[in-house]
């Protein structure tokens, strides 16, 4: 009678929406999946893409997980988690960002069962981590180093992987043609790790064969004034000088004020303010210059003296392409015309403006340092060359790794099904229940060849079983055997040059196992209530506390 005379203990504010336990888990788990079953058919050379408008009536199409992801808006608190580990693999590897998704949401999806069953999460956690250890150091076995071989040779390595990835975008009729000057690219900027000397510039009309990759910069002309027609627009081994200043008259300031005596000194302040401009053009003509390109302005008056002078020059250039130009032709960028030394000047091979398209380019080629190159897209839409500029991005980003990480792996899921077969044999070496979870973590793995076949149109049930089967041999020759998507039956991967680097896989196992673990170890959601009431009282302290109330230390009089 006592204990049901005591008060009931009131411990969040009201409103607040709290759900815990075995449905509050399972209900995570529902919402993964759901995230998972948007993405599924975007996978692989056979996959679909998705059209997603916005609220401001933009619209994107594309097959990139992370782009999908991040495009969803998600509110789920716990479906929210996939989005992340999308944008890691999207910013760490750069592909395999809807591979990341699937498999977070297959693990999840096997371990809803034991959920159900009563299995405390805890145990599926350490049975999942064990699993991915033992995955990972799989990968690192199977994995077949590049390293060691001519350049050529490499190149061709190299395109072969970026081929793989570009082979599931909309592009992917034209892989070849882009794995190639991908490669090229890549290569351009050697050891620099910073992504953004690879421009990338979108010029609609023509079609895709009509992109060209420049050994060097290229960029959108400039706005320029009355005489730049006048310029010379190519020039061979032309000294570049770059500017952080304006070049055109200024007028003093709002604040200044100049009082005079005499009307006749107020022509002397006018001189004055002309010799400032001609003095700098003077010393920048000096220097030797051919070609000058300022991130400010460059006035009517710059550029017609500059064309008397057959100097070209460009204001206003965007600072991304300045600094470009200034890492490919060895120049330094200059926030002062005074003491220009021949050190600071860059220079390249030709120099030249071209038309492309509607657009006309300033394109700076055969440069010494050579660290930079630019890829000029064409295509007919601009939905799709904002896809094929994803599409390169991704591509990109795995050449990249590929040379910084020489080793690969076989593509077409030849992979996963060797790390499923290899943990369905060791789960059977273990004793407990953690048998039966690495077993299902074993089977989750099926799900990107499994897919691949769904999403290309073949029986899944028969391709895995001929999968299976052919990596159940002893030899150990079926492991490089995966889904042909050309035929509808297995092939060997490795052969068929469907490749992906070790790092892609690695990253998406691991972020994978990281977030099902994560969303497994969540037992209770707290949603505290956006209340008026509280926030009319946050309004009401706020205007307290600004002087609404009277000040302590002043008397009334």
């Amino acid at each position: 009678m006592a204990s049901m005379m005591q008060p009931q203990i009131i411990l969040l504010k009201e409103g607040t929406d709290t759900s815990q336990g075995k449905a509050q888990l399972l209900s995570n788990i529902n919402a993964v999946t759901a995230v998972g079953d948007v993405v599924r058919t975007t996978l692989g050379p056979r996959g679909m893409d998705k059209l997603i408008h916005d609220d401001k009536g933009s619209v994107t199409i594309s097959n990139d997980g992370a782009t999908i992801m991040k495009l969803l808006d998600i509110v789920h608190p716990a479906a929210k988690i996939l989005v992340d580990i999308a944008k890691s693999q999207d910013s760490e590897v750069g592909d395999g960002t809807t591979t990341v998704v699937l498999l977070a949401a297959e693990f999840l999806k096997e371990a809803k069962p034991f959920v159900e069953d009563g299995v405390h999460s805890q145990n599926l956690i350490r049975s999942y981590r064990t699993a991915s250890t033992l995955a990972i150091e799989k990968v690192k076995e199977l994995a077949v180093s590049i390293e060691g071989k001519s350049v050529e040779e490499k190149k061709g390595l190299l395109a072969k992987c970026a081929a793989t990835t570009l082979s599931s975008k909309l592009i992917g009729g034209e892989k070849e043609f882009f794995a190639t000057m991908v490669v090229d690219a890549v290569m351009a900027i050697g050891d620099d790790d910073r992504l953004n000397l690879i421009g990338i510039k979108k010029v609609p009309g023509g079609n895709m064969r009509d992109s060209f990759l420049v050994d060097g910069v290229a960029f959108k002309k400039t706005f320029s004034y009355a005489g730049f027609e006048q310029q010379p627009k190519k020039f061979l081994n032309p000294n570049i000088l770059l500017l952080n200043i304006e070049l055109e008259l200024k007028s003093e300031k709002e604040n200044a004020e100049i009082r005079l005596s005499d009307p006749s000194q107020y022509q002397s302040i006018v001189d004055a303010e002309w010799n400032i401009i001609y003095d700098k053009l003077d010393k920048c003509v000096e220097s030797g210059a051919k070609v000058v390109l300022s991130r400010l302005a460059i006035g009517d008056l710059a550029t017609q003296y500059f064309a008397d002078r057959d100097i070209f020059c460009a204001g206003r250039v965007a600072e991304e392409d300045l600094n470009r130009v200034a890492a490919a032709a060895g120049g330094t960028v200059q926030t002062s015309v005074n003491n220009i030394i021949p050190e600071v000047l860059g220079t390249c091979e030709i120099f030249e403006e071209k038309q492309v398209g509607g657009e006309r380019f300033n394109i700076f080629s055969g440069c010494p340092s050579g660290r930079t190159a630019t890829i000029v897209l064409r295509g007919g839409a601009d939905q799709f060359i904002e896809e094929a500029e994803r599409s390169l991005h991704d591509a990109i980003m795995i050449v990249r790794r590929a040379v910084k990480n020489s080793t690969v792996v076989p593509g077409g899921g030849a992979i996963d099904m060797e790390i499923s077969k290899y943990l369905r044999q060791h789960s059977r070496t273990i004793a407990g229940k953690s048998q039966l979870f690495i077993n299902s973590y074993a089977k989750a793995l099926e799900v990107i060849p499994r897919q691949l076949c769904d999403n290309a149109g073949f029986d899944a049930t028969d391709v895995l079983n001929k999968l299976r089967q052919k990596h159940a041999m002893q030899s150990g020759e079926g492991a490089p055997y995966g889904v042909d998507i050309n035929t509808g039956g297995i092939a060997d991967s490795f052969a068929n040059f469907v490749w992906e680097p070790a790092v892609v896989k690695i990253n998406a196992i691991n972020a994978a196992t990281e977030a099902a673990c994560l969303i497994l170890s969540v037992d209770e959601t707290v949603k505290n209530p956006k209340s008026e009431s509280a926030q009319g009282d946050a309004a009401g302290a706020m205007g307290r506390g600004r002087g609404g109330g009277r000040g302590r230390g002043m008397r009334r009089r």
